[in-house]
């Protein structure tokens, strides 16, 4: 069976992402002038610059898909045939990249959106305080449990099921205080702030959503050519409505990665790319099946045999 494409979402950039790749392969520089032309200020600056500018939500968000797409460029120019991979999907961020890639996206438009999600998520951040923590080892039902009492406290909720015992939940400072608290109690032996913008997929994006869905209103979305699972769901859908609307839907609501990743499994998957900066999909496809197989393409030595 072909292979599946994972899409990194934020939280694998890194300063210089990309640079690599463009220096390697002129077609992958061709795609970071086309997004740097599409956004009006150059992407290879921001996101190679010294600095931190490349962990700002509104440069890290399209950096990591123009880089993406980039590689998958590479890889089907190396001889690669996305057409013959039989879905796609991607974590968070990461839908847009696999939107692209079953054609229900064009490339600008995709870069655009991104760019205004970021922004959109960057300004929902700054109005409220608020970040994400992941509870290391606990269940589902441990991070619910401890949500519940955070949400006592403010705005809180889980925020991703990402593999077993990899759950983080998001909300307001306060509420998260209050469950960190009180983590110990619940069987949940360590938790870990997560060093983010804000509280990414909980009501704390509320803005962020409205925002984004005026925007996916204006842009052209089309049946995928092959399948693709969105994270608020977890399961496939081939409607052009239904995506534009879990887009918006998914900056406030839950993360169902590992669920879209067993439902790739329970129908014969076994092997999958992850084309994009860093290899964190490959290590928590790990976690859910050891069985399964990742070839990571995160720079230009990976296509080596």
């Amino acid at each position: 069976m072909a292979e599946a494409i994972l899409c990194p979402g934020q939280g694998a950039q890194y300063e210089g992402m990309g640079r690599d790749w463009c220096e390697s392969f002129p077609l992958a520089r061709e795609v970071f002038s086309e997004a740097s032309a599409a956004l009006g200020f150059s992407l290879e600056e921001a996101c190679w610059s010294k600095g931190d500018e490349v962990n700002r939500t509104d440069i890290a968000q399209p950096g990591i898909l123009v880089t993406s797409i980039a590689i998958l460029r590479v890889l089907e120019q190396q001889g690669w045939k996305r057409s013959q991979a039989p879905l796609a999907m991607g974590l968070s961020l990461g839908e847009y990249t696999a939107l692209w890639a079953v054609g229900s996206l064009g490339f600008v438009d995709a870069v655009r959106l991104v760019r205004l999600r970021g922004e959109a998520m960057q300004a929902a951040s700054d109005s409220i305080k608020s970040s994400m923590v992941s509870l290391m080892g606990a269940t589902e039902e441990q991070a619910r449990a401890l949500a519940a009492v955070g949400a006592a406290h403010g705005i809180c909720s889980v925020a991703n099921l990402n593999a077993p015992g990899q759950v983080i939940v998001s909300g307001e400072i306060a509420a998260l205080d209050a469950l960190e608290a009180v983590a110990k109690e619940h069987g949940v032996r360590r938790t870990r702030r997560l060093v983010v913008a804000g509280g990414f997929h909980s009501e704390c994006m509320r803005p962020a959503a409205r925002r984004l869905e005026s925007a996916l209103a204006q842009v052209e979305i089309l049946p995928p050519r092959m399948g693709f699972l969105p994270n608020v769901t977890g399961e496939p859908t081939d409607d052009p409505a239904q995506i534009r609307a879990l887009l918006a839907q998914q900056v406030c609501a839950p993360v169902l990665w590992e669920k879209s990743v067993r439902w790739s499994l329970s129908q014969g998957q076994r092997t999958f790319l992850e084309p994009g900066p860093g290899k964190v999909l490959a290590g928590i496809l790990g976690k859910i099946d050891e069985s399964a197989q990742c070839r990571a393409a995160a720079v230009p030595g990976d296509l080596s045999p």
